[in-house]
C-alpha cells in the first residue's frame, strides 16, 4: 500500500470516528474538531497526490473559502444554522456538478462510456442538490413563502423534468463525443429546474426531512464526481456523508410518517397507517367547541398551576427558536428546579427546522444534556405529569394528528401534551402550524394559553414565580 493511499486511509477512518463521537452531546465538539481535521488533511493529501500543491489560484481559492467559512461561523446565530446548513449542502453540490460537467465538457481529458455514467450522475444530483439547496435556503431565511409553493400541474412538471432528465442522461452514453456537451448543458438545466420545482412545494413541517436529504444528495454526489476524476479519497468520503445522510433521512421520515419516495416527489400528505394513540374524533370536536382565546380573566391562574406542579415537561419549539427565548427557558427551569421541581425537556425529532435543532439551541443555553429527552423515551410520562409547559410549539404537541386525515401531519408521531393534568402554552398566537392544522389542544379544558412572544411572557412568568406575586 503507496503512502497516498494509507494516508487516505487513515483520513477516512478519522471522519468515521468523528461522526460516531457526534453521536452524544458529551463528546459531539470533539467528533467535529476531529472530522474537520480529517477534511483537512484530505485536501492537503489530493494537493500532494495530483502533484498541484504548489497552484497559487488553489491556495487563493482554500484561503477565501476559509475566511468566508470562519466568517459564517462566527456571525451566524444558532437560529440561522438551519440555512446555512442548506447554503453548505448547496455548495457542496454545486462544486460536485461543477466537476462532473467539465468532465463530461472533455476538459479533464478524455472520457470513456464509464466516465459518461458517473459525469452523468454527479452532474444530476449535484444540480438538484445546488438549485433545491438554495430555495429551502431562502425558505428558512424568510426570503421566500416558507409554506409550500403548489401550483396547478405542478406534480406533471416535476415528473416530465424527470423523465426528460433521465432521457438525457441515458443519451450520454450513445450519442457521439462531438454531441455530449449539448445534452450535459440541458442536463443541467433541467436538474436544476427539478431542484427548484422540489423544493419550493415543501413547508416547515417538511424540512427537516428535505436538509437531511440534501445533505445526503451532497454527499452522493461528491462520491460520483470522485469516480469521474478518478480520485478514490474523494469517493470514500463522499460515500461516507451520503450514507450517514441516507441514514438520518430515513429517521426523519419515520419520525414524520413519511415514505421517502413521497418526499422526492414532493407530496405533503402524509401516508395511511394507524395513528398515533391519543385523542378520538369524537373528544376533538368536542374540545373544539370552544374557542381559544387566551385566559384574561384569570390571567395569572397558570402561575398557580405552575406553583403546584411537582413534575413539569417543558416542550420547546420553532416559536421559541424565533423568539431567542432558549435562555429565558433556561432560568425559568432553574427556578422551578430550585423549588424542588421535577424538571425535564422533550424534544420532537422534527422540533426546529433541521434534525437537532432544538438540541442545538438548549445546549447553547446549557441546558444540560441528560435533561433532554426524545420522543419515544418521555411519551409515556405524560399521564402522570402534573403540567407540562409548551414553548412556541404547534404541530409536534397536535392532536390533530390522530384525527384529521389528508392533512400534512395525520399519522405524525407527536408530544402527548395533552395527555398531562394541565398544560400551559407560551405561544405567540394561536395560528396554525406550518402545516396548517388547527390545534385543538388550544380549546381543550386543561390548557392555558398564555400569548405573546416567548421571551416576553416567560420573563413575566418568571417575576411572578421569583417574586410570588400574581401578574398584573
Amino acid at each position: 500500500m503507496s503512502w497516498v493511499n494509507l494516508l487516505g486511509l487513515i483520513f477516512v477512518l478519522g471522519t468515521i470516528w468523528g461522526i460516531k463521537l457526534m453521536n452524544s452531546p458529551m463528546t459531539a465538539v470533539r467528533g467535529n474538531l476531529l472530522g474537520s481535521v480529517s477534511m483537512a488533511g484530505a485536501i492537503i493529501l489530493t494537493l500532494l497526490a495530483e502533484g498541484i500543491i504548489s497552484l497559487p489560484l488553489l491556495w487563493a481559492a482554500m484561503a477565501i473559502g476559509a475566511l468566508f467559512g470562519y466568517y459564517l461561523a462566527v456571525k451566524v446565530a444558532m437560529i440561522q444554522m438551519p440555512q446555512m446548513v442548506a447554503l453548505l449542502n448547496g455548495f457542496g453540490g454545486g462544486s460536485s456538478a461543477i466537476v462532473s460537467l467539465l468532465a463530461l465538457l472533455g476538459l479533464l481529458g478524455d472520457i470513456s462510456t464509464a466516465d459518461r455514467l458517473t459525469s452523468g450522475l454527479g452532474l444530476v444530483i449535484g444540480s438538484i442538490t445546488l438549485s433545491g439547496s438554495l430555495i429551502a435556503a431562502a425558505k428558512l431565511h424568510g426570503k421566500m413563502n416558507q409554506r409550500p409553493i403548489i401550483f396547478k400541474g405542478q406534480s406533471t412538471w416535476n415528473n416530465l423534468a424527470l423523465l426528460a432528465t433521465g432521457i438525457l442522461f441515458i443519451s450520454l452514453l450513445v450519442i457521439p463525443s462531438g454531441r455530449i456537451s449539448q445534452a450535459a448543458l440541458w442536463i443541467l438545466v433541467l436538474s436544476l429546474a427539478y431542484g427548484i420545482l422540489f423544493t419550493i412545494r415543501v413547508g416547515g413541517a417538511d424540512m427537516p426531512i428535505t436538509i437531511s436529504l440534501l445533505n445526503s444528495f451532497s454527499g452522493i454526489a461528491a462520491s460520483i464526481s470522485g469516480l469521474a476524476v478518478r480520485n478514490p479519497l474523494l469517493v470514500a468520503i463522499g460515500a461516507i456523508v451520503g450514507a450517514s445522510g441516507l441514514i438520518l433521512t430515513r429517521l426523519m421520515c419515520k419520525a414524520m410518517n413519511r415514505s421517502l419516495s413521497q418526499v422526492l416527489t414532493g407530496k405533503t400528505v402524509l401516508i395511511s397507517k394507524k395513528p398515533d394513540p391519543g385523542v378520538s374524533l369524537s373528544e376533538e370536536r368536542r374540545f373544539s367547541q370552544r374557542k381559544p382565546e387566551a385566559d384574561t380573566e384569570n390571567q395569572d391562574d397558570f402561575l398557580s398551576h405552575i406553583r403546584n406542579a411537582e413534575s413539569i415537561i417543558v416542550i420547546p419549539g420553532y416559536g421559541m427558536a424565533l423568539a431567542q427565548a432558549q435562555h429565558e427557558v433556561k432560568k425559568f427551569a432553574d427556578i422551578l428546579e430550585g423549588m424542588n421541581k421535577e424538571v425535564k425537556f422533550a424534544i420532537h425529532p422534527v422540533a426546529g427546522r433541521m434534525p437537532g435543532h432544538m438540541n442545538v439551541l438548549l445546549a447553547e443555553a446549557d441546558v444540560p444534556y441528560d435533561k433532554l429527552f426524545e420522543m419515544n423515551d418521555i411519551n409515556d410520562e405524560f399521564k402522570e405529569t402534573d403540567l407540562v409547559i409548551v414553548v412556541g410549539a404547534n404541530d409536534v404537541i397536535n392532536p390533530a394528528a390522530n384525527t384529521a386525515e389528508g392533512t400534512p401531519i395525520y399519522g405524525m408521531p407527536i408530544l402527548r401534551a395533552y395527555e398531562a393534568k394541565h398544560v400551559v402554552i407560551f405561544n405567540l398566537d394561536t395560528k396554525p402550524g406550518y402545516a396548517g392544522v388547527d390545534n385543538p389542544l388550544y380549546s381543550m379544558d386543561n390548557t392555558t394559553l398564555v400569548l405573546g412572544d416567548a421571551a416576553t411572557t416567560i420573563s413575566k412568568a418568571i417575576d411572578g414565580i421569583s417574586t410570588g406575586k400574581d401578574l398584573v
